[in-house]
């Protein structure tokens, strides 16, 4: 009997193993997941991404950051992506089944029902080169110059969100871009890390992107704009629908609303929203 016994425990749990291995995710078993961020987030999400996968053996995160218009589109096109964290509610509207028909005007259906919400803020900056060798302290700074010519913006394009926020203030100070752009007192962008760059390396006298690009760059902040001036800079966070890890991507989302990540988002200059 005592013989029968040790033959069948083992073989028990060995039957049991394999049982659980077939339900489910087994043991060793690795999730992939593809996030679609903002390129905005680049340095706060690859932190906070280590952070998780340390704390998750079993999650493997697989980082997408560029402007959120192109994001949108790849997503549109049927790229791979679990999670999409956009810089501006417009191209998260866009994929969205139930935002206006007016914004999403093909009728897009990208957004998993039930887990889209606001997770961050953003400030639009004006920044400067090392040293402000044109000595622009402010956006009036920045529209007086513009206006007699002396001095050259960089600004996103118009199909990225940081672009969007530029046209924006320049319609405050009713400066005209397209007269802008004729004088060559404007230069572009494809994304918020490419008008950084221009500042950095001084190629423009200031250059409009986010508080927190001006952080990671070291950039100074001469002025950031008002509500009145671009409106909020909303970050919205979702699940992509069709997401074959969509418990896994709700679990990440809930991850970046933690203190934890809250902290790391803080000392960047994001305002955590969820």
């Amino acid at each position: 009997m005592t013989n029968t016994k040790k033959i069948l425990v083992p073989a028990l749990a060995l039957a049991l193993s394999l049982l659980l291995c077939g339900c489910g995710q087994g043991p060793g078993e690795k999730t992939e997941l593809t996030v679609f961020a903002a390129a905005s987030m680049q340095e706060t999400l690859t932190e906070l991404g280590d952070q998780y996968m340390e704390d998750h053996k079993n999650i493997t995160l697989v980082f997408n950051f560029d402007s959120s218009g192109t994001l949108k589109t790849q997503i549109q096109e049927g790229a791979n992506a679990d999670v999409f964290i956009s810089a501006g509610q417009k191209q998260m509207d866009q994929l969205d089944i139930t935002a206006d028909s007016s914004v999403n005007t093909d009728g897009l259906d990208y957004v998993l029902e039930g887990t889209r919400f606001n997770i961050l803020e953003n400030k639009v900056a004006l920044a400067v080169p090392e040293g402000n060798p044109s000595g622009i302290r402010s956006y009036g700074d920045m529209a007086a110059g513009l206006k007699d010519g002396s001095i050259m913006l960089a600004m996103g394009n118009s199909d990225v969100p940081v672009g969007q926020y530029t046209q924006k203030i320049l319609q405050y100070f009713d400066l005209s871009e397209e007269d802008l752009a004729a004088a060559g007192c404007v230069t572009y962008g494809g994304n918020v890390k490419e008008v950084t760059t221009q500042v950095s390396e001084a190629a423009v006298d200031c250059g409009i992107i986010y508080q927190t690009d001006a952080f990671s760059a070291g950039l100074t902040v001469a002025d950031t704009a008002t509500a009145e001036m671009c409106g909020q800079v909303i970050y919205p966070a979702a699940v992509v629908k069709g997401s074959q890890s969509a418990d896994a991507a709700k679990a990440f989302l809930e991850f970046l609303t933690s203190d934890g990540a809250d902290a790391v988002f803080e000392r960047v200059g994001f305002t955590p929203i969820a």
